[in-house]
This record gives C-alpha cells, sequence and structure tokens, in this order.
C-alpha cells in the first residue's frame, strides 16, 4: 500500500504551478531515497517518480545534494510537527505515560504507514556527508527535546523507574522505534500489533507501575526451606 505524503498546509490562492512541482519532486525524492538509499538515489528515478524530464529538477534544486538534504530535513520536522500536534491533542489530565505510549504510536505510524519523507530521513540518517546534514541534525535535535520532555515528566511524576537513566532510556527507546523501517513488512503483519507491542514494551521497560505489579504477582518464599552456604544453588555453582 503507497505512503500517503505527509500532510502539507491547505494551498494558498496564488500557490503556482512551480511551488505544486518543487513539492512532486520533493515527494517523488521522498519516495526513492526511502527505497534505495542515499547512494543509490539518482535523479533520472526522482524524474520518473515525479513524472517529469530529469533537467527540469535543476530548476528547483541545485543538486542531488541540495534535493536530498531538503528532504531529509523535512522528514525530521513534519514527524516533529505530527507528534507535537498529536500530544497537544490529549487531554489535559493525560498521565506522563499514556503521553508516551501517544508519542510511541505517533512514530510508529509516521514513519512506516504516513510520511515516505520520515522513512528516508531514518533509514538515511547516518548515509549522508556531514557537510549536507546540518539542518537535519538542529531537527533530530528539537525533536529529541519533545522525547526528553515526555521521560522527564514521567520522572518527574515518580512514574519512571528509579534504577533507569533517562538519556539512555531515551535513546534506546528511538532507536527500537527507529529501527522498524529496516524489518517491518506489512505483508508480514499488522502496523496495529507493532504499535501494540511497541507500547507494551516501553511501558513495562520505562514505567515503576510495570515492576511494582511484577512484584506483587511474584510467589512468597515464606515456609521455604533456605539453603545453607555449605550448598549453593546449581545457579550459582554454574556461573
Amino acid at each position: 500500500m503507497p505512503k500517503k505524503t505527509a500532510s502539507k498546509p491547505p494551498a494558498e490562492p496564488n500557490d503556482s504551478k512551480a511551488a505544486r512541482t518543487r513539492e512532486r519532486i520533493l515527494d517523488a525524492a521522498a519516495h526513492v531515497l526511502s527505497r534505495k538509499g542515499y547512494a543509490g538515489t539518482r535523479l533520472s528515478d526522482v524524474a520518473e517518480q515525479a513524472q517529469i524530464q530529469a533537467p527540469a529538477i535543476y530548476y528547483y534544486f541545485s543538486s542531488r545534494e541540495v534535493l536530498i538534504e531538503e528532504v531529509m530535513w523535512v522528514g525530521v520536522a513534519r514527524m516533529r510537527e505530527h507528534l507535537v500536534e498529536a500530544l497537544d491533542a490529549l487531554p489535559a489530565d493525560a498521565g506522563p505515560m499514556d503521553r508516551i505510549d501517544t508519542a510511541v504510536e505517533e512514530h510508529l505510524r509516521f514513519q512506516l504507514a504516513i510520511s515516505d519523507f520520515a522513512t528516508a530521513a531514518i533509514r538515511n540518517a547516518g548515509q549522508l556527508p556531514e557537510d549536507i546534514r546540518t539542518r537535519q541534525l538542529a531537527e533530530e535535535a528539537q525533536y529529541g527535546d519533545v522525547w526528553r520532555t515526555l521521560i522527564q515528566d514521567a520522572q518527574k511524576a515518580g512514574e519512571l523507574r528509579a534504577d533507569l537513566e533517562p538519556r539512555v532510556s531515551r535513546m534506546l527507546v528511538l532507536g527500537a522505534l527507529n529501527w522498524a523501517a529496516e524489518w517491518w513488512n506489512p505483508r508480514q503483519g499488522s502496523l496495529d500489533v507493532v504499535v501494540r507491542t511497541a507500547q507494551s514494551l516501553v511501558r513495562h521497560g520505562l514505567g515503576v507501575a510495570a515492576v511494582q505489579e511484577q512484584g506483587a504477582a511474584q510467589p512468597t518464599t515464606k515456609g521455604r526451606t533456605r539453603r545453607t552456604a555449605a550448598t549453593p544453588s546449581r545457579a550459582v555453582r554454574g556461573a
């Protein structure tokens, strides 16, 4: 199922044909880049996808690198805007872990089903030369700030496990979510299942409530015969 292009604001009355063509080129480049990667993206493929002649691309973008840089920046920027809008739409009394649940879902759905731009940005983040990553890195930092706030809010509310380091937790969660762009195939499983599984893993991995529930479920040891120091358990002996 082809992805939709990332959501765009309604066209202004003076929206020109040139602006629409530029957007079509960007959409095409995002589609190609998300599938073929930085090294495999050719302007001829972009032109074919956009249904224009390849030389016409240079009227809108001075080089292949400039076009790709724009796609990468747009991918992260629109993902951040999408996530912020989803979080802002939550009820005022939504708890920190509920907000993290929403962030997990919106991140996955945007990168896997809504936006070729986001998929391209995630899959090619480490492939671009440093000299064309400046805007992308700045936007990634802003996106990371959204997640930093989510984790910090959970910590302040006492909903984050005390044994977890917030920055490491954030980086591991985002790394796992981003990696879904590499392995998920809609023909092999529902996106809804991926979302539910990710939410459960994150909530039970980060949330203090899940740890408390697990502790309450542990069987009591009352009345059991304790092992003496002279008879260590099999696990200790086999260590």
